[in-house]
C-alpha cells in the first residue's frame, strides 16, 4: 500500500512538472533559420519540413527519393519557407552524408539546426534472423551516418549557436522484441548523444543536443510494417512533428511524443522491470509475427 501510494505522487508530480514547465515557443524562433532535416522525403522528416516552412525557415531537405524530394520542396516554398532546396544522398554511404553537410554549406553560408530523423532502406520486423550484416547495415545508417553528420556540421553549429536535434524511439530506451537490429541503433543513438551532451556542458562549450523520444507514429512505413502485428495505435506524425520542432528550437533536453504512453513507461522501467516487458509483450500479436529461424 505504502509503494502504491509512492508511486501515486511521484506520477502526480510527475504531471505536475510537465504541465509547469512549459517554456513559451513563437514562430521567430524558427523564421528565417537556416535548418537541414534528414530523411525528409515522407513521413515524419516530411512533416517536419512543413512545419518549418510554415514558419519561414530556410530549409534544407535531404533523402534518397528524388522524385519525393522535389514535392516536398516545392509544397515548402508553397507554405512560405523563406528556402527551400534538396540534395539526395544515400545515408549507408559516409561520404555522401559529408557532402550533403557541403552542400548545406555551399547554398546557406552556415547552418543554425540541424535535424537528423532518416533511417534505413527497410525495416526489418520480426524474430532476429541471426545476420551480423544486417545488424551492421542498421547501425551505419540509423547510428554512424547521424555522428558523421554532427561532425561535418560541428564547426557551422558552433559558429552560428546551433544545435542538434535527433529523432530516437521507445525502442532506444526500452527492450523492443522483433526490431532487435533497430533498437541496438536506437540505444547506440541515445548513448553517444546523451553522453555528448554532458561532456559538452562539462568542457563549457555550447552545443545544445535535443533527443526526441517517440511512439509508435502513424507514418506509412510504421502502419505497413505493424499491421496485424500489434495492438496499439499510432499517434498522428503532425502533432508528433509539431512536438519535435517545439522541443528542439526550446533546446529541450529531450522530447517525449506522445508524452503519456512514453514517459510514465519509461519512469517505470527501472522500478518495475518486470511489469514495463509484460507489458511491451502484450502490445505484440506474436502469433502474427513469422517465426524465427534457426540460428
Amino acid at each position: 500500500m505504502v509503494a502504491r501510494w509512492i508511486l501515486f505522487s511521484l506520477l502526480v508530480a510527475l504531471c505536475a512538472y510537465h504541465f509547469y514547465r512549459e517554456k513559451p515557443f513563437t514562430e521567430d524562433m524558427v523564421r528565417g533559420k537556416r535548418i537541414l532535416v534528414t530523411g525528409s522525403s515522407m513521413g515524419i522528416g516530411e512533416q517536419i519540413a512543413y512545419e518549418l516552412a510554415r514558419m519561414g525557415a530556410h530549409v534544407m531537405l535531404t533523402a534518397r527519393r528524388e522524385k519525393q524530394l522535389q514535392e516536398v520542396v516545392q509544397k515548402c516554398l508553397d507554405l512560405g519557407a523563406s528556402s527551400a532546396q534538396f540534395v539526395v544522398a544515400d545515408m549507408s554511404n559516409m561520404t555522401e552524408a559529408q557532402k550533403v553537410i557541403k552542400e548545406t554549406k555551399d547554398a546557406m553560408g552556415g547552418l543554425d539546426h540541424l535535424i537528423l530523423n532518416h533511417v534505413g532502406k527497410t525495416f526489418p520486423f520480426g524474430p532476429f534472423q541471426w545476420d551480423l550484416e544486417q545488424v551492421i547495415e542498421t547501425m551505419r545508417v540509423n547510428f554512424f551516418s547521424y555522428v558523421q553528420l554532427t561532425l561535418s556540421a560541428l564547426d557551422m553549429l558552433q559558429e552560428s549557436r546551433g544545435s542538434v536535434i535527433v529523432v530516437s524511439s521507445m525502442a532506444g530506451r526500452l527492450p523492443s522484441p522483433f526490431s532487435v537490429p533497430y533498437a541496438a541503433s536506437k540505444f547506440a543513438l541515445e548513448g553517444f548523444y546523451s553522453s555528448l551532451r554532458t561532456e559538452l556542458r562539462l568542457l563549457k562549450a555550447e552545443l545544445p543536443i535535443t533527443v526526441a523520444v517517440l511512439g509508435y507514429i502513424d507514418t506509412d512505413t510504421a502502419v505497413n510494417v505493424l499491421k496485424g502485428k500489434t495492438s496499439l495505435s499510432p499517434s498522428p506524425k503532425m502533432e508528433c512533428a509539431r512536438a519535435i520542432v517545439k522541443g528542439g528550437m526550446l533546446r529541450e533536453r529531450e522530447v517525449f511524443y506522445p508524452y503519456w504512453s512514453t514517459k510514465p513507461i519509461i519512469f517505470l522501467r527501472d522500478w518495475m522491470p518486470e511489469l514495463v516487458e509484460y507489458l511491451t509483450g502484450r502490445a505484440f500479436q506474436v502469433e502474427n509475427i513469422a517465426q524465427k529461424r534457426d540460428p
